[in-house]
């Protein structure tokens, strides 16, 4: 009966990818209603092609759930979007394995499949190696995730929903600071990871500025599966708070080692951790009185956040969406709002939207579910984050 339920759910999944990406029209699986306030009239130019946007991220491999979450959150808009009339919204889906060359050829592909702006990719080093072609070749791109203050760097067309990350580490260290939440600071973050080691380098800089004494700094890699060596290291050093600038895979084995060593300090994680309730197989009691920095809730009772949380669960197959799915969803509103607003349609070359897009996000304002939202002309998102402590397989406002 269970390998039967879990065929079934992937069954479901499938067909919701199939339904999805590649096609210009709704795919029946959420029922929705109208778009988030503040998000345009979509009274688009006339044409006959849809507009394509194009996604591209992880969807299989070890990030695989980074990638999908954004997949299907870029789902959720184009379906809202579609079910409005007006212009369509067709998105071109492409796997990169989060590999870098692999996203190149991924970024190729969309290229010659029509794709006239890019809602990604999904994950920073891909971003960084895409993102170089894209400046030559005059595309436009948006990601939902790909965090480091290096992708936007030196280029015109390429633009950041997620906080970049000094950006987070500085706020990290702010809250920690103002709050008196730790007096003695350990950090466990992946010197092999751009989003990782951006964090920490800006949170120990603010920390020095602040006068918060980091008493451990350790480190890992991608393929470290024993912390049992990091985790000591800031028990012995006494830390009564551990700043987690890393996903949540990683944190998940923390706490189980931290719990085995009987070392209960207060854990602090950034978006990267966002996720890590919905982890298979992991005791989510571990994850209480986690506090986590992230720009959206699935837990929130607002009234845009239930709806977005419902549509989600229909596409992905029951899924709970993380920031990453968030993000995504607001990636493709705003291409899609500043595309109205620039008069960009399906018929405009992806060169030509790209100076479009360019001249139009200098004054796009977008109220989204991961935000109040303007950008700089270096491409950086200027919105606020909100502070969030793990409580019973749900998140509380920090706070409260």
């Amino acid at each position: 009966m269970k390998k039967t339920l879990c065929l079934l759910l992937a069954v479901v999944m499938v067909m919701a990818v199939m339904a999805g990406c590649g096609s210009s029209g709704g795919n029946g699986s959420s029922t929705p209603t109208a778009a988030p306030a503040d998000n345009g009239n979509n009274a688009a130019p006339e044409s006959a092609s849809p507009l394509k946007i194009a996604v591209i991220g992880p969807f299989t491999g070890p990030a695989a759930l980074y990638g999908n979450a954004c997949k299907f959150g870029a789902q959720v808009a184009a379906d809202e979007i579609n079910a409005m009339g007006g212009m369509q919204v067709q998105l071109l889906c492409e796997d990169d394995e989060h590999d870098a060359e692999k996203s190149v050829n991924a970024y190729n592909t969309v290229l010659d499949q029509g794709a006239q702006m890019i809602a990604g990719t999904t994950t920073t080093g891909p971003c960084l190696a895409v993102s170089a072609q894209a400046f030559e070749d005059r595309v436009f791109m948006l990601t939902p995730s790909a965090s480091s203050n290096k992708v936007p760097e030196g280029k015109d067309n390429m633009y950041q929903v997620c906080f970049e990350d000094p950006a987070m580490g500085v706020f990290s260290a702010q809250i920690i600071s103002e709050n008196s939440l730790g007096s003695k600071v350990a950090v466990i973050y992946n010197n092999a990871d751009d989003y990782s080691t951006g964090i920490f380098q800006n949170f120990k800089a603010k920390s020095e500025e602040l006068g918060l004494e980091i008493v451990s700094e350790t480190t890992f890699t991608d393929d470290t599966t024993d912390f049992s060596v990091q985790v000591a290291a800031a028990k012995d050093a006494g830390a009564d708070l551990v700043f987690l600038p890393i996903y949540y895979t990683p944190a998940s084995m923390i706490l189980q080692t931290a719990k085995s060593m009987d070392f209960s300090p207060m854990f602090f994680g950034v978006d990267g951790m966002d996720g890590i309730l919905a982890m298979e197989g992991f005791d989510a009691s571990l994850a209480d009185g986690v506090m986590l920095l992230t720009p959206f809730s699935a837990f929130s009772e607002d009234e845009k956040t239930v709806d977005f949380v419902a549509k989600y669960k229909a596409v992905s197959g029951g899924d709970t969406p993380n920031q990453f799915a968030a993000d995504a969803y607001d990636a493709v509103y705003a291409l899609y709002n500043a595309s109205v607003a620039a008069g960009i349609n399906g018929d405009t070359s992806a060169a030509d939207a790209c100076e479009m897009l360019i001249a139009e996000f200098a004054k796009l304002h977008y109220d989204g579910l991961t935000g109040d939202m303007t950008w700089t002309p270096d491409g950086k998102v200027n919105k606020m984050p909100a502070a969030y402590v793990i409580k019973d397989n749900s998140y509380a406002a920090f706070g409260e």
